[in-house]
């Protein structure tokens, strides 16, 4: 006897991950209070993690977001280090402009 495969709606799916990755709930009680099998819920959190899975047409998936946000916290250390080095260097140079304070 096969069992009739279900399809679910983009915005179902959507709401499972959430409940799971933002929510915190297992995937066992995810799945119980919305009806859905422990097992196709592993699936979408799965593709979500890999990047394969979309909540809805047109959104980017998490590969492309996680290389962009890679690229943003480098650029952001950078820039960090960058501001740190000027600090440093407009305080010499302020105490070297004073009158008296040249060693």
């Amino acid at each position: 006897m096969q069992q009739k495969k279900r399809s679910y709606s983009d915005e179902l799916k959507s709401k499972a991950v959430k409940m799971v990755n933002e929510q915190g709930l297992s995937q066992e009680e995810a799945g119980r209070r919305l009806s859905i099998p422990k097992g196709t819920i592993a699936n979408w959190v799965a593709a979500s993690k890999l990047g394969t899975g979309r909540s809805r047409p047109g959104d980017p998936s998490v590969a492309p977001l996680a290389a962009e946000n890679h690229r943003l916290r480098k650029e952001l250390h950078e820039a960090r280090m960058e501001r740190e080095i000027l600090k440093k260097a407009a305080a010499y140079f302020a105490k070297e402009s004073l009158p008296g304070t040249r060693s």
